[in-house]
């Protein structure tokens, strides 16, 4: 590849919109330009590198035994409201309707499309287990589509699909799924953990995550500092304190905070510690107001608490209007003493061992100080409803927590039968008896796994790809400025020697000079570069520089060709 024929076109600034460093030295380096929200146009260069992690993606896949397929991106909808999703999936499906009016949607995912091509193809437990994937275009309508392809509405994804007669068969391909992606991660050169995590919309009965870790990465997790314990902070248990409740000293006594109405400000103004507050966040349940009370220094996990009995499924704060007509206060002063009968009282693990507490008094402007559970309130149980936080114990019970960002980039699922029993997918098994489907769902963002490396993987000067994912391997810099013909024979044919041993090269011969030359490719992240100038071939030398050194060396020919055949 000659770089004269090829569309290059990097820029100095990126525009003030791109927040992280991804999306930044993506649009500079021209690897992706924005069509609309969210949306995308990549690039050749951007190209090049989607093509590579994608054959990494798939040669793994086909290691696994798993069958590549292509399945429709635009998706019936009654295919999605036999298993309920039409409504449940929420405003991130992109519903359309044809010229006779029925109903579609652009394809988030590929649950209901290829658990109705099972039911459709499988008749006999002979035909089992069959796992099949695909790399396609997905879209989900982000509310806030942000980092340019990190979170956008459009994006390339391989998801995968496997059938079992047993859940024992499932499992086996979890593993084997998680093992690829395992070495799918490691070959691509990324540094990365996976992670216990909560299955959401997708559904099913086990989870895990696997996260590029990243400063930018917009999920928590949580991992042991003795172990192999790791998940996602949504998904990880906060154990409830060894130590039990002391007694009450204080007396329970009203004060009055007019204007203080945060946790900070409330410990703030009485001098105590935001661990020394219980706070009480209401919330919609099925039947009526529910009450959430967790430690003041504690953040409530949404994701437990959604998954109380009482909330079925979703979590909805109470508007100011409710609070106001129920307890006659604004929010900011609701606290667990005198709440009225009817509402139920669900108290964090951490905050039923809190004694002489201050919460609010259910009356605007005011708070209670040494408050105590059984004497002056009253929980109807307690629960895990906190995110945990670093010195937790691992619920493992080998070591503490510690807390890293990360960048989710694919996940595996143990569906079980929660769409083969929705959808109806039987097959025979030997004794002639139909046996419902268990299911896998195994999925990678591979659009994401760009970005993500670029955050793990950069410098001031730009990109530092790891080798698998560069557009190019090597990249020759043609430096001729009075045309020597030796100069350009010697570049010619070092580019075709090695090409012709399976290391990828460009070849610049745009005419730049040096620094702007050198510039570009450390923008775009070329792991080698090799200078051929009428200097160095009067020497029988090559200027070679690896993305990663401070200095340049000056390489014979043999010693150039036995660098590359040793990384």
């Amino acid at each position: 590849m000659r770089l004269s024929r090829f569309h290059l076109a990097t820029t100095r600034e990126a525009p003030a919109d791109a927040d992280i460093v991804s999306h930044q030295l993506m649009l500079r380096t021209g690897m992706i330009r924005k069509l609309a929200s969210g949306i995308y146009t990549w690039s050749p260069l951007g190209l090049r590198v989607l093509r590579r992690v994608e054959a990494v993606v798939r040669e793994e896949m086909d290691r696994t035994g798993a069958i590549e397929m292509l399945m429709p991106t635009i998706q019936p909808m009654e295919l999605w409201a036999e298993t309920g999703r039409w409504k449940k999936f929420g405003g991130q499906l992109l519903k359309l309707k044809d010229r006779k009016e029925a109903e579609y949607c652009y394809g988030p995912t590929a649950e209901e499309v290829v658990t109705d091509y099972a039911r459709n193809e499988l008749r006999s437990y002979k035909q089992l287990p069959l796992t099949v994937y695909q790399i396609q275009t997905k879209f989900r309508d982000e509310i806030r589509p942000r980092f340019g392809v990190m979170r956008a509405r459009e994006f390339l994804m391989k998801d995968a699909y496997s059938f079992h007669l047993t859940p024992e068969g499932l499992a086996r391909e979890y593993a084997n799924m998680y093992a690829a992606y395992t070495r799918i991660f490691t070959r691509l050169g990324l540094k990365f953990r996976a992670v216990q995590a909560d299955t959401g919309a997708i559904g099913g009965n086990a989870s895990h995550e696997f996260h590029v870790l990243a400063d930018a990465g917009e999920d928590t997790l949580a991992f042991s500092d003795q172990s192999d314990y790791a998940a996602n902070v949504e998904r990880a248990e906060a154990l409830a304190p060894t130590t039990p409740r002391p007694a009450p000293t204080q007396p329970l006594a009203r004060v009055d905070t007019p204007t203080q109405k945060t946790i900070d400000a409330v410990s703030a103004f009485l001098k105590v510690t935001p661990a020394r507050c219980v706070k009480t966040l209401l919330v919609r349940g099925a039947d009526g107001l529910v009450a959430l009370c967790l430690r003041g220094d504690h953040e409530l996990n949404e994701i437990k608490a959604a998954k109380l009995p009482e909330l079925a499924g979703e979590l909805a704060l109470a508007d100011e209007a409710d609070i106001v007509k129920h307890l006659g206060c604004v929010p900011g002063f609701i606290g667990p003493v005198g709440l009225p009968a009817d509402i139920p009282v669900i108290v964090d693990r951490s905050a039923a061992v809190v004694a002489d507490f201050v919460c609010g008094g259910n009356a605007t402007g005011s708070h209670y100080t040494g408050a105590n559970w059984e004497r002056d309130a009253h929980g109807t149980r307690i629960e895990d409803l906190r995110k945990v936080v670093a010195g937790d114990p691992s619920p493992d019970g080998h070591g503490k927590l510690a807390i890293a960002r990360g960048i989710e980039v694919g996940q595996v699922f143990q569906l079980g039968t929660r769409y083969s029993a929705a959808m109806g997918v039987t097959v025979l098994d030997d004794a002639g008896q139909n046996r419902v489907l268990h299911m896998g769902c195994y999925g990678i963002g591979i659009s994401r796994i760009v970005a993500a490396a670029i955050e793990q993987n950069h410098d001031a000067a730009g990109i530092i790809w790891p080798e698998p994912m560069a557009p190019w391997r090597v990249v020759i810099c043609l430096i001729n400025p009075k045309h020597k013909p030796d100069v350009d024979a010697a570049a010619d044919a070092l580019h075709a020697d090695l090409n012709a041993n399976g290391i990828e090269t460009a070849l610049d011969d745009r005419g730049l000079r040096p620094g702007a030359m050198f510039a570009d490719l450390e923008l775009i992240g070329i792991p080698h570069r090799i200078v051929v100038s009428e200097r160095g071939i009067a020497a029988g030398t090559f200027e070679y520089r690896g993305r990663r050194d401070t200095e340049s060396r000056q390489l014979e020919r043999d010693a150039l060709m036995a660098l590359f055949k040793s990384v």
